[in-house]
């Protein structure tokens, strides 16, 4: 059989509906200056979806350094991977401070979070290694577990008892076989927005011998005194052995780092693949993110906007009889029982007559017939975005209950053919 032949039937999970999706469920755009509110499809919407936690996008300090950096360098420099000729004193001077914010020895730069997370699992352990990892994991988690030769085990998500069950197994594989013990989580799990509970995790090491690594993407700038993330929040930074922080949201930029002993660093300087194998980090995000990270440690006020709106979103949202789940960070996920057709039309209705843009969770990343309307707030949103979107929710939820949105035909389908294909503007 052509392989061709046999993609162009095998849509996948995900594209299955690309026909009436892509364009304004999948693949919509958001047009505009990066903000709480912005275009979509002609209309300015109120944005409750880009990961622009501290509202640093557009600070006009973060927007000057990087327009000096990219007429300064251009962005192709520096040329090559950073094993070979890409490496410069500015690449080392951000890990220097990184290190330093995030209290661990010594730090490596990543181009990209997702791939850099997936090939330093891979590099830390090897076949007689046993991994042990949060079923909620991220996908670039899994995807490094996936590439792992030796024994890997799943707990369900924060359940601790569990998680010993799997040490157990664990530990007793890797005595037979030599191996070290890899437990992998979250520090802030990005759809449900619960913690990860590092505190109870790093406990388990007076009882069992494992190191932890904790992909802290949407705890590093949100969470702890300092901003320093899930860890510091918690008080068991020290007990975290190989952190992870992403550029992407907090920073509003693009890459990441991981943060460890100086002997691992330097280990992953010359064995993570997807690095050493990879053009360096261009100059311009490099100076770039060394400003956000200046900003995030020197001016804690974006910080403090960013709870103020998280607080009145959160304790709104659950006063107006909102199910928000177990959150406990700024990820504000609102679940209300439905299947997909009631889910898009209701997402329909809030953008075209409500003017408010969220993201739409459905099946299988939430059980059938559960809708999770996911809200990311932001230092830039104001006290009036919140009780806007609270009256409009409350409107869309009686619609809900009443079933106005539970019709055999979607209310959007007729007018699918228009943007499907990026036909809309």
């Amino acid at each position: 059989m052509d392989i061709f032949d046999k993609l162009k039937d095998k849509k996948g999970p995900l594209g299955q509906f690309r026909e009436v999706s892509h364009g304004y469920f999948t693949f919509p755009k958001l047009e505009g200056p990066i903000g709480n509110k912005m275009n979509f499809r002609g209309k300015e919407q109120l944005v409750w979806s880009v990961n622009n936690y501290l509202g640093l996008a557009n600070h006009p300090e973060v927007r000057r350094v990087d327009a000096e950096a990219a007429a300064d360098f251009g962005l192709s420099s520096p040329m090559g991977a950073r094993i070979m000729s890409g490496n410069t004193v500015y690449h080392e001077k951000l890990e220097e401070d990184l290190s330093k914010f995030v209290g661990k020895e010594d730090t490596l730069l990543i181009n990209y979070g997702y791939m850099g997370m997936s090939s330093a699992i891979d590099a830390l352990v090897d076949r007689n290694d046993v991994i042990v990892y949060d079923s909620e994991s991220h996908a670039c988690i899994i995807d490094g577990v996936r590439m792992h030769q030796g024994k890997r085990f799943v707990y369900p998500h924060n359940q601790m008892d569990k998680l010993e069950v799997q040490l157990d197994r664990a530990t007793r594989l890797t005595k037979a076989s030599g191996g070290g013990i890899l437990v992998i989580t979250e520090g802030v799990f990005g759809m449900a927005g619960d913690q990860g509970l590092l505190k109870e995790i790093v406990a388990l090491k007076d009882k069992y011998q494992f190191r932890l690594f904790v992909d802290d993407a949407h705890g590093i700038g949100t969470l702890g005194k300092t901003g320093a993330g899930t860890g510091e929040e918690q008080g068991v930074q020290d007990g975290i052995d190989i952190y992870f922080g992403t550029f992407a949201k907090s920073f509003a930029s693009i890459g990441g780092f991981i943060s460890s002993d100086e002997s691992i660093i330097n280990y992953l300087r010359y064995n993570t693949r997807s690095q050493i194998f990879a053009k360096s980090m261009p100059m311009p995000l490099v100076l770039g993110n060394q400003k956000r990270l200046e900003l995030l440690r020197d001016e804690p006020i974006h910080k403090q906007k960013l709870w103020d709106v998280t607080t009145a979103l959160q304790s709104g949202l659950k006063a107006h009889g909102f199910n928000i789940g177990e959150t406990n960070s700024c990820v504000t996920p609102v679940l209300m029982n439905g299947g997909i057709i009631e889910a898009t039309n209701m997402i329909f209705d809030m953008r075209e007559n409500y003017q408010i843009f969220c993201s739409l969770v459905v099946y299988p990343v939430v059980p059938k017939e559960v809708i999770m309307l996911r809200l990311i707030p932001t230092a830039n949103h104001t006290l009036e975005d919140v009780n806007y979107t609270i009256e409009k929710f409350e409107i869309a939820k009686a619609k809900l209950d009443n079933q106005e949105y539970s019709k055999d035909k979607l209310e959007w389908a007729e007018q699918a053919p228009d943007w499907v294909g990026n036909k809309m503007q």
